[in-house]
């Protein structure tokens, strides 16, 4: 085993090749460096939206809606999915769909949705809501199946139907956990809302992409700054708030 992990790691480097540095790499990294040292603050607030904290909030939004559309759409097919509705092949088939949706990357759906809908932070929001929905849907549908029949049982035994299992049964004991996963999906989100401009997508990501490419390394930094704030204050919020359902 240990012969066949070597083999790979050899096969993988060898594929990567040789890039050089170049001759400029001292000047490029200590222009990099002073940029990070003396970020543009004048950048953090111009009244007209095209600044940073304009782009913070755009990235937020998309984030956001398509935390919440995928939320709303994964919630039901959960139940499908667990096989709580439907048959065998219904919730096989859903499953699937979960699937494939998580195997494609923010960007390439960002790319997807800008050719469907056009440049902008509605393509973004599409973009996250469909790699939220593949795996919202799936872990929504593990706390489903971790459901005890012992509680819907005796709903049953009384007379309860199938809508008042589910109301008064089932989702009082998952709400709790999907908001938990939505809460924590919503971190990943505004991560990746935040590259999803370098596509057209809306976001930080354009003016981080134009930054990059004039050299402007000061906006840059301010930009990188204020995304590690961000962030960070998301990481706080959402992990008080699941303490707070526990």
């Amino acid at each position: 085993m240990a012969m066949v992990v070597v083999g790979l790691l050899a096969w993988a480097f060898s594929g990567v090749g040789r890039g050089g540095l170049g001759d400029s790499w001292r000047q490029v990294l200590a222009s990099i460096a002073h940029g990070f040292a003396h970020p543009d603050l004048e950048f953090v607030y111009r009244g007209t939206g095209e600044d940073l904290l304009g782009a913070l909030a755009l990235t937020i939004a998309i984030a956001f809606v398509g935390t919440v559309l995928a939320a709303l759409v994964a919630g039901p097919l959960a139940f499908v999915a667990a096989q709580r509705s439907g048959g065998r092949l219904v919730a096989s088939t859903v499953m699937t769909v979960f699937t494939v949706l998580r195997t494609f990357p923010d960007l390439i759906l960002g790319v997807i949705f800008v050719v469907i809908v056009g440049p902008g932070p509605f393509a973004g929001s599409l973009a996250i809501a469909a790699g939220s929905i593949g795996m919202l849907g799936r872990l929504f549908a593990e706390e489903v199946e971790r459901l005890t029949p012992g509680p819907d049982d005796g709903l049953r035994a009384v007379g309860a139907t199938g809508v008042q299992v589910l109301v008064h049964s089932q989702l009082p004991r998952v709400i709790p956990e999907f908001l938990s996963l939505t809460l924590n999906r919503l971190e990943i989100s505004v991560r990746s809302a935040s590259i999803l401009g370098m596509v057209g997508a809306g976001g930080i990501g354009a003016p981080i992409l134009f930054a990059v490419s004039s050299r402007s390394w000061d906006r840059v930094a301010i930009l990188f700054y204020g995304m590690v704030v961000t962030v960070s204050m998301i990481d706080a919020v959402s992990g008080a708030l699941r303490r707070r359902m526990r």
